[in-house]
Order: structure tokens, then sequence, then C-alpha cells
């Protein structure tokens, strides 16, 4: 069984438009809104992602009106990185950031190795089979974390 799920989760990758908003999505979907979940890249040079769309739909997360933003644009929009209880780092570069960012609070930064699926695949099958495993390599690390989802 999982750990008690904490008050504000901060997930972040390196555009903020493939993992990390996955890994919001499907979070928020499973155990609801009694967590406060955000995500964030380590630049912000890149829209939501197609197959992230498409992936997430499959399994009832909607993405589409999620707008990617950098660590940077957080903290210019009131968003303070010492108001989350836990950084989940889903890429090298965010977790070197998010370390860099938080070596003043006393606050928990996790790595979770998930799968950049951008550039695998040559075709829409072939992508959308990358995009699905790393996916599933989030809702793995979400339930081994914090346990079953909450609702359906």
């Amino acid at each position: 069984m999982g750990q008690d799920l904490p008050q504000s989760v901060l997930f972040c990758c390196d555009h903020n438009a493939v993992r990390s908003p996955m890994a919001e999505g499907i979070m928020k979907k499973f155990y609801g809104t009694g967590t406060y979940v955000q995500s964030v890249g380590v630049i912000n040079d890149l829209e939501i992602d197609g197959f992230a769309i498409a992936t997430c739909e499959e399994i009832g997360v909607e993405l589409s009106r999620h707008r990617s933003r950098s660590f940077d644009e957080m903290e210019q929009w009131g968003d303070d990185l010492s108001s989350f209880d836990l950084i989940v780092a889903l890429s090298p570069a965010s977790q070197r950031r998010a370390l860099e960012l938080t070596r003043f609070f006393h606050l928990t930064v996790e790595y979770w190795p998930i799968l950049d699926p951008t550039g695998l695949g040559e075709t829409r099958e072939t992508k959308l089979v990358s995009y699905r495993q790393t996916r599933d390599q989030i809702v793995d690390q979400l339930m081994r974390r914090w346990g079953p989802p909450l609702e359906g």
C-alpha cells in the first residue's frame, strides 16, 4: 500500500510538454482534488504534445487545455517552490534544477526515471507505443508511491 498523499506535489521535466503534464493529469484523476498538483519544465519552449494528449485521453485524462510553463514563469506567476511538499523530477535536467532551486528549503525532491518518448518511433503507431510506455511508467510510479486510484 502506498504512503499518505501529500498536500501538494510539483512534477517537473525538461519542457513541461510531455512527462510532467501527463503525471499532473493522471495524479489528479487518480487521487482527486485533495492534493494540489502542478507541473513545470526547466524551460518553456514547447506546447503540450499531441501524442501525450492522445495517450492520456485513452485512460480518461484530459490534457488539451494544459499550458506549458517553466520554473521561472511559475515563480513570476506567484507559485513559490517552498509551498510544495514534494517535487517529483521526471528527467535528470529537471532534477538538477529542482535541487538547485530548493537548496534553501526543507522539502523533498524525488527522481522518477521516466522514458522521454519524443523522437522515438517512425510512424504514428510506433510513436503512440512509446508515449503509452511513458504514460504506463507514470501510472506504475504513482501507484507504487500512493496506492491504487481513489476513483474509477
